[in-house]
């Protein structure tokens, strides 16, 4: 298991900007038109090793393919890669939920949805046809071996949790959305398999858990609602059952879009529950201006023995970059409430929610990226004392280089 031992350790949420040469096949396959499949493949493996590289070059520890693999949404991916499940080519575009953000601020989400490749053919619907199977192993295996071949001391590959699966109907196969997503949860237990034995790390993203307080309170309560996060979240722990929690990592959010966000559940009715999940990392969104402030709970609450807080304390959603010391400043007042073994430095979410959308200017992203890793190293002095962090006593640091104190 990692842990910040000597200086803390920083990771990101997963999804990364695509570079433009991926993306132009991506694109091709997206409008269903013929493309070179071995050129695609060799672009492919080759991007998933330059975006290594620079990861670890910006100075992170923990890093990923980017998600470079995944043709669509980071969660609806998986709908072709189970049998059983057809694209609803009958039905209508999917449309964006009536959320109390979308409710309170009409004429803004109006404008901002257009703005953010939102596509509403891309979340058409899908439809069971019959029993739920994973047969995505061909294309998990792809990208496990894309991982593996660039080199990566310590890596992970992001997935999605059963409760984050959307845009399928299971009336016509299975009595209740449990029934379901149980059957969703078997499957996702064959992808999370292939990634464990091949030595990775195993991230869940399961953004729905936060998120859909927003959409269901009011008119349902809260009590309505963690229930429902209760039973979403034991479902996960079945397709999570006996496997080795100290390489889990689970990810939750409110939502990638730099929004109001005045919908949003608070912490602290969500974080106990997410806290039963089967991992040992739980990556938290707390860059957020909405929710920042929410790392005083954890002056009272308590991070269970052998957990790891990887908080966000860089936002994916504003062109800002964070200063490296208000990074280290986020990193060291959570190490101080529950150890600084106990914290490893991330982002609030990924950087692109698909191939076709980004929240930010890929020059920003790895500029936010290598402020992430300076603001741990400033952590680390002041946590363990000079020089942990791998920076002369005496100097400061900024973007990019060291610097004169400032």
């Amino acid at each position: 298991m990692l842990r910040s031992e000597g200086r803390i350790l920083c990771t990101h949420a997963g999804s990364l900007i695509r570079p433009p040469e991926l993306r132009s096949f991506l694109e091709l396959q997206h409008a269903g038109t013929p493309y070179d499949e071995e050129a695609f493949e060799s672009c492919l493996r080759d991007s998933v090793g330059e975006v290594v590289r620079r990861q670890l070059e910006a100075g992170l520890d923990v890093v990923d393919d980017g998600e470079f693999g995944k043709p669509i949404l980071w969660n609806s991916y998986i709908n072709e890669r189970l049998s059983g499940v057809e694209r609803d080519l009958e039905g209508p575009p999917g449309e964006f939920p009536p959320t109390n953000d979308a409710r309170l601020f009409p004429e803004f989400w109006a404008e901002y949805l257009g703005s953010q490749g939102y596509d509403p053919e891309e979340t058409r619907g899908y439809v069971c046809t019959g029993p739920i199977s994973y047969t995505g192993h061909a294309a998990m295996q792809r990208d496990i071996d894309n991982l593996l071949a660039a080199g990566a001391p310590n890596a992970f590959l992001p997935v999605v949790a059963p409760a984050s699966v959307s845009g399928i109907r299971w009336e016509t196969v299975y009595a209740s959305e449990d029934e379901f997503l149980y059957a969703v949860a078997d499957a996702l237990r064959e992808e999370y398999k292939l990634i464990l034995d091949a030595g990775l790390f195993l991230q869940v993203d399961d953004a729905f858990i936060p998120w859909m307080y927003d959409i269901m309170v009011p008119p349902g309560t809260l009590d309505d609602y963690r229930a429902w996060a209760r039973s979403r979240v034991e479902i996960l722990n079945h397709a999570l059952r006996d496997l080795p929690a100290e390489r889990i990592r689970y990810h939750i959010c409110w939502g990638s879009f730099n929004a109001p966000h005045v919908g949003d559940v608070g912490a602290e009715h969500v974080l106990d529950i997410v806290l039963g999940v089967n991992a040992s990392y739980f990556l938290v969104e707390m860059a957020n201006p909405r929710h920042e402030h929410e790392w005083r709970l954890w002056e009272d609450l308590k991070l269970p023995e052998g957990k790891v807080l990887v908080p966000g304390v860089i936002s994916h959603a504003t062109n800002v970059v964070e200063h490296p010391r208000l990074v280290a400043e986020r990193l060291v007042r959570l190490a101080h409430l529950v150890g600084r073994e106990n914290v490893m430095g991330g982002t609030d979410c990924g950087f692109a929610q698909g191939p076709f959308i980004q929240r930010v200017h890929p020059t920003i992203m790895w500029a936010k990226l290598e402020s992430l890793a300076e603001g741990a190293r400033l952590a680390s002095d002041e946590l363990w004392g000079a020089g942990a962090g791998g920076l002369p006593q005496g100097r400061a640091v900024t973007f990019g280089r060291l610097s004169p104190q400032n």
